[in-house]
């Protein structure tokens, strides 16, 4: 019973920009944590935010930058726990950016959610990364406006 989130969102501007939000650290954590993210394959990195007792997290994602292929895909582990060492959540994000002639198309899979314990985590996120992408969306617009390609 492994479950993954897909979402395709549509940003109408180039993949570079919509790159810069995916890999800058401020940039990230505009729109999703704090972190101390480097675009280095094999880069340690965390997220952090508020303990989240109610998913059981202690408010640290513990992730590794495991692919990058510049303007097209990005791939790192999340990994998450109650604290102490423990890690309850081990997954996978992969974000996929496809050019096309009104902007970038930016697919996102979120996979692994394997444990009867992160399905509160697993439906919190589904809704969570939508929101937070559309933070993304509303900077761009905001500093370029909707018709950038």
């Amino acid at each position: 019973m492994t479950k993954s989130i897909h979402h395709k969102f549509f940003l109408p501007h180039p993949p570079e920009m919509v790159w810069d939000y995916l890999t800058n650290a401020e940039l990230m954590a505009q729109w999703l944590m704090k972190n101390d993210f480097q675009p280095i394959v094999g880069h340690d990195f965390q997220f952090k935010t508020n303990p989240i007792p109610s998913l059981d997290i202690d408010g640290i994602m513990y992730c590794t930058v495991l692919e990058i292929v510049p303007l097209k895909k990005l791939s790192y582990s999340w990994k998450a726990g109650p604290g102490g060492g423990k890690i309850t959540l081990d997954t996978l994000v992969v974000w996929k950016l496809q050019p096309n002639e009104k902007g970038t198309d930016l697919l996102l899979e979120h996979s692994g959610f394997s444990e009867i314990e992160n399905l509160k985590l697993y439906e919190g996120m589904t809704e969570g990364w939508s929101k937070n992408v559309q933070k993304i969306a509303d900077r761009l617009n905001a500093k370029y406006g909707t018709a950038q390609i």
